[in-house]
């Protein structure tokens, strides 16, 4: 018996404001071992996806499987399910007054019971897995006692991917980590990103940047909310690559969690309706 998609999405909708929603029937399923970039203008909602994909956000009707099981109703096996998904925030989510140490020891805490989570703020624990960690990101074990704040850009950047791994869970999701960063640290951190995405882990990534898609194995593409891309990432060239131009058209209209009353049309165009397929899918998808 075939195991089950780390990830489904089924007609996934997420209500938003003014009657426009911020998620319209998504469909989509993440696969052990896939490494998936999610590509979209700015409010196409690749940060709600990502946060409905974590748990964190109830879609407003749809379901969403976890390696086949849905949300767990009990604190306990919820916190279970949770700790097989791990998310790299684009504002990194780290806190500021606790150390490096006790930052990555927030990777264990859907592991931990509440007993060791609240000894971690009195006590350095698991120091040496900690320091292992951060030399996977190339930072030394000497930062274990930092203080965050006292960090620099990029120092917290890869302080949040050693948190990620820290917690070595199933499915990786990263909400545009590469944002803000120089060439050569958005290089390093991408690939390491994608070499922790092998069989059982999978990774589904959101990027801003169609030229960083090499080291993917397929592509979703979102505008107005729904997935209009969905294809392996070596059939968009040439021809077929011109499909991600016509993803980021008239970008410049459109605003985080805001979009024109003109929906997804250029002047003159008519608007996409809700059921419209994809531009661009799979074959045999």
């Amino acid at each position: 018996m075939a195991a089950a998609p780390l990830l489904e999405l089924r007609r996934v909708s997420v209500a938003g404001r003014g009657g426009v929603p911020r998620l319209e029937g998504v469909n989509l399923v993440i696969e052990p071992g896939e490494r998936v970039a999610l590509l979209g203008p700015s409010g196409a909602g690749k940060s709600t996806l990502l946060t409905v994909a974590n748990g964190l956000l109830v879609p407003s009707s749809g379901e969403v499987l976890w390696q086949g099981e849905p949300p767990a109703r009990s604190r306990r096996a919820r916190r279970r399910q949770q700790a097989r998904i791990g998310t790299l925030w684009q504002d990194l989510r780290l806190i500021e007054e606790l150390s490096v140490q006790q930052n990555l020891n927030a990777g264990r805490l859907a592991a931990w019971g509440w007993p060791r989570a609240l000894l971690n703020l009195l006590l350095p624990l698991d120091t040496a897995a900690n320091a292992a960690v951060l030399a996977r990101v190339d930072l030394a074990a000497e930062l274990l006692g930092q203080p965050v704040a006292a960090l620099s850009g990029g120092q917290r950047q890869r302080v949040a991917i050693a948190r990620l791994l820290r917690q070595d869970p199933t499915l990786l999701l990263a909400d545009e980590p590469l944002a803000s960063l120089d060439p050569r640290l958005a290089a390093s951190l991408l690939a390491l990103l994608l070499a922790e995405a092998t069989p059982p882990r999978a990774l589904l990534l959101s990027l801003h940047r169609p030229d960083l898609l090499a080291g993917f194995d397929r592509v979703i593409g979102l505008r107005a909310g729904r997935v209009v891309v969905d294809a392996p990432a070596a059939s968009l060239q040439g021809a077929a690559g011109g499909l991600l131009k016509e993803l980021y058209r008239g970008e410049d209209r459109e605003t985080d969690g805001e979009r024109t009353s003109a929906g997804d049309s250029e002047p003159g165009e008519p608007a996409r309706t809700a059921g419209a397929g994809p531009l661009w899918a799979a074959p045999d998808q």
